[in-house]
């Protein structure tokens, strides 16, 4: 009687390890999750830069035409925000300039000249990625000689505006091209005994080295 017993526990047993088993068989097998890459973070226009310049410039001053060549370069600190495309920042440049003018006036030849410009610029743009489309406006600066047709010449440092826009791509991390117009008002100036203005237009192309930025 006890035999028979024990007999059926075991085979109840048996059956109860068996069933469990034969159900895991069946599942599928866990595999782990591919490991995804991390981002590559994009490109940063944050951080100082310099560079070196030229273009070409024409306008007018003291009723002539006024038209050259010049060359220089330039230094500047732009700022993006965090998750952003919007750039700002601040740039200085300086450039040699053989701009010159003539006009025959009162049966003699009244010139003008300008040996050098500048401007100090706060600049704000939009980024797509490292391609930057940025406007700039600020504070211009200049020598200005002039020479009447009556012999009296002289010259003076002339202060103004200037406002513009340009384009700039990152070649690499470090190395950004860039190509801007920008239009410039000198004011009036009274230079050799006569009042006179200047005004400027300007194309210029340049190639900077950008460094990281410390912050």
């Amino acid at each position: 009687m006890i035999r028979p017993i024990l007999l059926g526990v075991a085979s109840a047993a048996a059956l109860s390890l068996a069933v469990p088993a034969a159900q895991a068989a069946d599942l599928p097998a866990y595999e782990p999750a591919p490991a995804v890459a991390a981002p590559v973070p994009s490109f940063s226009w944050s951080g100082p830069y310099i560079g070196v310049n030229a273009g070409y410039g024409w306008g007018r001053a003291g009723n002539a035409k006024n038209d050259g060549f010049m060359i220089g370069g330039y230094l500047g600190y732009n700022m993006q925000f965090d998750n952003s495309p919007v750039v700002v920042g601040v740039e200085t440049d300086l450039n040699w300039s053989d701009q010159d003018g003539h006009r025959r006036r009162f049966g003699g030849r009244y010139k003008n000249d300008s040996d050098w410009n500048g401007a100090t610029r706060a600049r704000i743009g939009y980024a797509f990625d490292r391609f930057l489309v940025y406007g700039a406006g600020g504070l211009a600066y200049a020598d200005r000689g002039v020479k009447r047709p009556n012999g009296d010449s002289g010259s003076k440092t002339a202060v103004g505006w200037t406002v513009g826009g340009g384009v700039e791509s990152a070649l690499t991390d470090n190395v950004v091209a860039r190509a801007e117009y920008r239009y410039t008002d000198y004011g009036s100036d009274r230079i050799a005994g006569a009042k006179s203005s200047a005004t400027e237009h300007r194309v210029m192309g340049g190639i900077a080295v950008k460094f990281n930025s410390p912050f």
